[in-house]
């Protein structure tokens, strides 16, 4: 829900003065530490975020007490919004963390585009539930008083119900003069492609780039393959504290020590939440997606929804929890078929399990779970939007 509409902030803005290539300098310190390879693709892209946060600040300091102030009108916006799109593993999560972090507002908010729209869509139910006439734009009005700044990890489009509000929806917003920055794999005119009534999606796309400069990050090579790729192991077997440390240390480096959060799934009428999520990284555990009542549709959302997943304190694979073990045989499944990324950490090496069940076998899994060690898997193309 709309939780963050709901308490409105009491903090005044604290403007700062801008500092001139803020973002480089940060994304320098970054190179210096090691934590990624400079590339010429990104801080172009770097200037871009530079310009917006240069624009976003000079709007402020003429708006100072806009925290106490009614909306922007349209007139009075001039501060066109981002959409940064380009293929995985380039490098589009860690500039919005450098971006994010270095904006000085306090009314910004970044979130998962998907849980995004689910809010949206939770607005509008207990709109209509209490008979409130144009929730869309009493919406925009309550997202604006908390948020001048949207930042939309993993923007992309495939629920029909999404397609049809985002028109009106984004057309409110621009109205209330908020501005978003937005990540993608897709340039717009591929959003939504081949959807159901994409026709009536089309307004949105033409929206879009009008009110977005879109720019594409072509970075030179695939950082999140070279990484694996520079790794000597992606499965730990042995003591579970050094594999969590080995874990933890996994997910420091691929998210360059990134912005945490949690994340719900909706799944048809259902949620599954996870705590540990960094743009399309999920940080889990064997009991967290094994030991609860999750079925083949939430592996498969799962699989389409982040592109590397990390496991922690994988059991020994016997009869006596064959359920758990079913449901890691259809994950297993659903990741492979995605081409998704694995680091894990298990109790057993693969080659010493040896489960028996009469109704299933875990050979084709095993199978799968060794080819997924190897740099062929780690330069297939995953399928994760």
């Amino acid at each position: 829900m709309f939780d963050f509409i709901l308490k409105p902030s009491s903090q005044k803005y604290q403007h700062s003065q801008v500092l001139d290539d803020i973002l480089e300098k940060r994304y320098r310190e970054l190179v210096v530490k090691h934590h990624i390879q400079s590339d010429a693709a990104q801080i172009q892209i770097l200037g871009h975020l530079q310009q917006l946060l240069d624009n976003i600040s000079a709007q402020v300091e003429q708006n100072k007490y806009l925290a106490f102030n009614p909306p922007f009108s349209s007139a009075q916006q001039t501060t066109k919004s981002l959409y940064i799109f380009g293929d995985v593993g380039r490098g589009k999560s860690m500039l919005m963390d450098v971006f994010f972090d270095a904006c000085p507002i306090k009314l910004k908010r970044r979130v998962h585009f998907h849980a995004f729209m689910q809010e949206v869509h939770d607005y509008i139910y207990q709109s209509q539930k209490q008979n409130k006439a144009d929730p869309i734009t009493s919406l925009a009005i309550q997202i604006r008083k908390t948020s001048l700044l949207l930042c939309f990890d993993e923007f992309h489009v495939t629920d029909i119900a999404d397609a049809m509000l985002l028109s009106r929806l984004f057309t409110q917003l621009i109205k209330q003069g908020i501005i978003f920055v937005a990540t993608s794999n897709q340039h717009p005119d591929d959003l939504y492609k081949n959807g159901l009534q994409r026709a009536l999606f089309l307004p949105f796309i033409t929206l879009l780039k009008q009110s977005a400069e879109v720019i594409e990050l072509v970075a030179k090579e695939d950082y999140r393959l070279l990484y694996f790729k520079s790794m000597e192991t992606v499965f730990y077997v042995g003591d579970r504290e050094k594999g969590d440390i080995f874990l933890q240390q996994r997910f420091n480096e691929l998210t360059n020590n990134g912005v945490v959060e949690a994340k719900t799934l909706w799944i048809k009428t259902r949620t599954v939440e996870f705590s540990k999520v960094h743009g399309d990284i999920l940080y889990s555990t064997f009991d967290e997606l094994c030991n609860r009542e999750l079925g083949p549709a939430d592996y498969l959302a799962i699989a389409g929804e982040f592109n590397t997943v990390l496991i922690a304190s994988i059991p020994v694979l016997k009869s006596e929890i064959r359920d758990q073990v079913r449901r890691f045989v259809l994950l297993i499944d659903n990741l492979y078929e995605k081409k998704i990324k694995l680091i894990c950490t298990l109790d057993q090496s693969l080659e010493k399990i040896d489960f028996k069940d009469k109704d299933f076998d875990i050979k084709r899994t095993l199978s799968r779970l060794l080819e997924m060690q190897s740099e062929k898997y780690f330069q297939s193309d995953g399928l994760a939007v």
